[in-house]
């Protein structure tokens, strides 16, 4: 058995986001795809109270929710920290890393999956506040960790990469370099750094998945 494990689904953003933590620290792991249709007694086992990837398995210890698997990383291994030192810069980033999964990411699931004109404005008007507000926070630097990616860059992994496949899988434009100049760069940034790009699903393999996810034929 591998010292490491991680049970996972290559198109989720949740479990792409602990392989990027992974090899960011050079960490040899094992990857077991899960079908979430059918799933594996191990997985059942190591996250029976959500039933969900990713779960990582460190010398037989599973660890669940992929913030959480984060945090693990980065206190278990040493070598590109994830998070700051500072503990005020400690906070801050875990309250924007909640900020992106809490409200954007929710706001952005409300806009891809209305079926109400009215109501798909209204929720695209809220996506866009959220975005242009994590948008300012990147200030100057290249990623929200400074010149480093850091926790804010991996959980933002879904805007960085996952919404292009999804707006074209959907076909509709919310993500653009004219609405969001610098969070944009950021996403070019991002997933052109080496680990972030070996580790990427392939997109033409992608936007089907997210086809057949938001109920439309491939």
């Amino acid at each position: 058995m591998a010292e490491v494990q991680l049970f996972g689904l290559w198109g989720s953003f949740f479990s792409h986001r602990i392989e990027i933590a992974l090899k960011l620290k050079g960490v040899e792991y094992k990857f077991i795809e899960e079908d979430l249709s059918n799933k594996s007694p191990l997985l059942l086992q190591y996250n029976s109270i959500h039933k969900k990837v990713p779960v990582l398995v460190h010398k037989g210890n599973p660890i669940a929710e992929s913030r959480v698997i984060l945090e693990y990383i980065d206190d278990t291994w040493k070598g590109h920290p994830i998070l700051p030192e500072n503990p005020h810069e400690r906070a801050n980033a875990r309250f924007w890393a909640q900020f992106i999964d809490e409200k954007c990411r929710v706001a952005l699931r409300n806009v891809y999956g209305c079926q109400e004109k009215e109501r798909e404005e209204e929720a695209t008007r809220e996506a866009c506040e959220l975005l242009k507000t994590l948008e300012n926070e990147l200030k100057d630097g290249r990623f929200f960790g400074g010149d480093k990616i850091g926790l804010v860059d991996i959980v933002a992994n879904f805007i960085g990469f996952w919404l292009g496949p999804i707006q074209e899988a959907l076909e509709v434009k919310l993500f653009t370099e004219e609405r969001f100049p610098k969070l944009y760069r950021w996403s070019e940034e991002f997933v052109n750094c080496s680990i972030i790009k070996e580790s990427l699903p392939p997109r033409d393999k992608l936007i089907p998945f997210m086809r057949r996810r938001y109920g439309l034929s491939s």
